[in-house]
């Protein structure tokens, strides 16, 4: 299948998708302000380079796009084009999250991870609902935990 854009407009496409400071991630940040947490961002000795790092809980929080990082929901579709490439690329994506999971886990961090599906999308949840999950987490003992958005059950 051809793109139906050229080289030169996907290229800049593909430039203006952000790594961090993401819609998601920008709201959970609100949230947890304003609930009175503080925090530090993508913590760069930290495995993963957490989007959220909660020291006096000893907590990191990951904001995932369900593209990104193959989540399976309505959110995520595998590209029609280039299809080896995307393979590869979204499992390592993975695979890299799984090994920082385990590394920060091991390394005495807790680890939530946010989906986007959780924030956006027709299986959102209610925002005061995320804000509840995300401070149960946080006084919890839980070593890892992920919200996500609701099942198709519901």
């Amino acid at each position: 299948m051809v793109d139906v854009v050229t080289l030169a407009v996907r290229k800049r496409m593909m430039a203006g998708i952000k790594g961090c400071n993401t819609k998601p991630e920008m709201l959970i940040r609100k949230l947890l302000f304003a609930n009175g947490y503080r925090f530090r961002l993508h913590c760069k000795n930290l495995p993963g380079k957490p989007d959220i790092v909660l020291p006096k809980y000893k907590a990191v929080i990951f904001t995932h796009g369900c593209f990104w990082h193959q989540h399976n929901c309505h959110l995520f579709k595998w590209p029609a084009t280039r299809k080896d490439f995307w393979k590869s690329k979204i499992s390592e994506n993975k695979t890299r999250d799984e090994i920082n999971e385990t590394r920060l886990i091991e390394s005495g961090w807790r680890v939530l991870t946010v989906w986007e599906c959780a924030i956006k999308g027709k299986r959102r949840l209610d925002i005061a609902e995320i804000e509840s999950l995300i401070q149960e987490w946080l006084l919890s003992i839980k070593k890892s935990n992920a919200i996500l958005g609701k099942s198709t059950n519901e």
